[in-house]
């Protein structure tokens, strides 16, 4: 393997180099669950895993009612009646669910993955990209540089909300490069998650040096799009300074409401009393990018944003709370204080899906109601067979669950003004549904520990429930306004299966399989909560797992499903009860927190993970795993982001050797005066040298052979 930097003065700290701590660390040392530091446990989730699990419903797993039943009607029918009378409900498609769900991917794709040697795991203390033998990276675009004029130029002992707003944001998450006929351009869109205050200012030096802080920090959430050029085919990429398409989203940009709960009364504010136009997105974690060409992003983790009464159904359901927010916007927009009068409902105008169309910036940006409000990961947009549009998303909850849209009209090919113009009202409506998973192994044999079943494989089906059906409620006693605002509280009262984090859910774009990535949870088998299910399997859920879902007849609007888990995450080396759809252990790369997915033109799966330092020691990567023939499962590692860091929104651009990935968070745990990390520019700590500063900034880079 091969660990570079960009510029031949790069400096790669060692291992041992000691370094301070934020105060948060000190205060948490021992706390903290799961797999994140404090510091990203505070801003990212608003320290999720130290408040009540919102979902405290009763939702029984698919699997306990059928093996109840399954009990009854062996004393009354005898057992081969009552086990022939489970396994028929159990169908998926006309045939056994089970081998439906655990057939291989039988489809390719057309293109021929790219070779690389894989680089072993790298310690959590580097502070380095690394990647392998042969290949090369160098940043694309790094926090704070400037998108339309180059007199905005970043000095972070400087930084304004005004000149934020027109520089690149901060910890990317969900990424596209959108590649255009001639090869020479192409359009960068981007997620920009949530901001570090400790590690991107100065201490203020007075309260209006404070505020105005806040509204930088304010300024630097949302997306970006972003003109690239390069001179041919294979060269890397740079962005383009003042490009006409270049856009900054930010907390303060207008947008629209679509779909049936546009204009509903609990989205009215005393700014927008129509209910229709909200303002700003922020916590935009993944998204997708749609066959029509524009971008779809999650709204994540919203709560931490507000003060909130906290005390209503509604409220706990979602985990807004009296308490201050974690960024204190409260101070600087009364938007954010929900307890104030005519401000009741801005915390229900956060949650949604946005789609923006990156080749038209003057367009507001839409907030689809029609997909629900929750903690959106993201969507990922695939055609059904009969032309309707399909988006699967996850809530990305503790005990939470998974969704699929299907719309009502069908999807105009092409790009004429008239099919774009028609396509972008897809998502404005259609039919809701939640999933609901069956396992068909006995209770007995899931264990808890990961351990495989008799059959050798943790599968099942499942089905997908409506919550809306073409616009109309499909929960008894929810308006369709109250199932999308409140989508958590209708998929309750429907009984879906609670899940382990759905983070990304992506369809294959040949097979039609569908891909999700649970990150982990944690809390599953604690005292009052509910222990391991054949989809969820491991009790203290630390490493995460990927499932594959084959719908009904390959028909992504079917409302039936077959599933089997593909990965149990986790390092071979020391957790036996990993699984690698079969492959051998010793031979995979250790992988854990899986989270954002995409694949190659070969049909090979790409995971990028999120929590490796706090699971099992590495840092952060991204991984090919082989979804066909003798190597399916084989985990191979590409490439580690620096200490501290996450690996985002990756895109695999395998015609060309080429692999983009957005680097979240690096050297999260440092402070002002302390840095931790010194990407993408590795100069001495503290400079400002040609837009370069020694300290981290969250950045988009391109690998390419070197």
């Amino acid at each position: 393997m091969t660990i570079t930097s960009p510029t031949p003065d790069a400096v790669v700290r060692p291992e041992d180099e000691t370094r301070r701590r934020p105060l948060l660390n000190l205060l948490m040392t021992g706390r903290t669950h799961g797999k994140r530091s404090p510091v990203t446990c505070m801003y990212k989730c608003d320290n999720a895993c130290f408040h009540p699990v919102p979902n405290t419903s009763d939702n029984a797993y698919f699997r306990d009612i059928a093996d109840a039943a399954l009990s009854r009607r062996a004393v009354l029918a005898g057992g081969a009646a009552a086990a022939g009378a489970i396994v028929l409900s159990g169908v998926v498609g006309g045939g056994d669910p089970a081998s439906a769900a655990t057939a291989q991917v039988v489809g390719r794709g057309g293109g021929r993955a790219f070779g690389f040697e894989p680089i072993a795991a790298v310690p959590a203390e580097v502070d380095a990209v690394t990647v392998p033998q042969g290949f090369r990276w160098t940043p694309i675009i790094r926090w704070g540089d400037p998108l339309f004029d180059r007199r905005d130029t970043f000095d972070p002992n400087s930084q304004t909300a005004q000149k934020q707003a027109r520089q690149f944001g901060y910890n990317n998450d969900y990424l596209d490069i959108i590649v255009e006929k001639n090869g020479r351009e192409a359009l960068l869109v981007a997620n920009q998650e949530y901001t570090n205050a400790g590690i991107m200012f100065p201490p203020a030096a007075d309260e209006e040096e404070r505020l105005e802080q806040l509204r930088v920090s304010k300024a630097a959430h949302g997306m970006a799009v972003v003109e690239l050029e390069r001179g041919r085919k294979g060269d890397t990429w740079k962005y383009r300074v003042g490009g006409r398409r270049n856009r900054r989203i930010t907390a303060d940009t207008r947008m629209v409401f679509s779909g049936p709960a546009a204009g509903s009364d609990l989205l009215k504010t005393v700014e927008d009393p129509e209910g229709r136009y909200p303002v700003g997105t922020f916590g935009n974690c993944a998204g997708g990018t749609t066959p029509w060409g524009t971008v779809l992003s999650g709204e994540e983790n919203f709560n931490g944003y507000f003060r909130a009464t906290g005390t209503s159904p509604e409220h706990k359901r979602y985990g807004l709370s009296a308490n201050a927010s974690s960024y204190g916007w409260e101070a600087v927009d009364p938007r954010f204080d929900a307890r104030q009068p005519g401000y009741e409902n801005e915390p229900n105008r956060f949650g949604w899906i946005v789609e923006i169309d990156p080749e038209n910036p003057d367009e507001p940006p839409v907030k689809h109601t029609a997909l629900g409000r929750l903690k959106h990961e993201g969507a990922n947009v695939s055609i059904s067979r009969s032309g309707h549009a399909v988006a699967y998303m996850g809530d990305d909850e503790r005990f939470d669950y998974l969704y699929k849209f299907v719309s009502t009209d069908r999807y105009k090919p092409g790009n004429s003004r008239g099919a774009r113009a028609h396509n972008k009202t897809l998502l404005s409506k259609g039919s809701l549904y939640v999933a609901k998973f069956s396992g068909d192994s006995p209770l007995d044999e899931i264990t808890g520990t990961g351990a495989l079943p008799s059959d050798g494989s943790f599968d099942g089906s499942g089905e997908w429930v409506a919550l809306m059906r073409d616009g109309e409620s499909a929960v008894p006693g929810f308006t369709v306004e109250q199932v999308l605002v409140n989508t958590r509280l209708a998929a309750d009262a429907v009984g879906a299966t609670k899940m382990d984090r759905c983070e990304d859910v992506e369809p294959h774009p040949q097979t039609g399989r569908v891909y999700v990535a649970c990150t982990n949870n944690t809390d599953r088998g604690k005292v009052g909560k509910e222990g391991a299910t054949e989809v969820n399997p491991r009790n203290s859920n630390r490493d995460g797992h990927v499932i594959e879902i084959t719908e009904s007849h390959n028909d992504a609007t079917s409302t039936r499903f077959g599933w089997s888990i593909l990965l149990l995450c986790g390092d071979p080396s020391t957790n036996p009860n990993t699984y690698f759809a079969g492959f051998p252990a010793d031979k995979v790369s250790p992988i854990s927190c899986p989270d954002n997915i995409t694949f190659d033109s070969a049909g090979n799966l790409w995971i990028s993970t999120d929590g490796q330092p706090g699971t099992i020691g590495y840092n952060d990567g991204l991984f090919r795993v082989p979804l066909a023939g003798p190597e399916r499962g084989r985990v191979q590692q590409f490439l580690s982001v620096p200490r501290d860091g996450e690996t985002c929104g990756p895109v695999v651009h395998d015609e060309e050797g080429s692999v983009f990935v957005a680097v979240q968070h690096p050297g999260e745990e440092g402070r002002w005066a302390a840095q931790n990390s010194y990407f993408p520019d590795y100069i001495e700590p503290g400079a400002l040298r040609g837009g370069k500063w020694g300290g981290p900034r969250p950045s988009v880079i391109q690998v390419t052979r070197a």
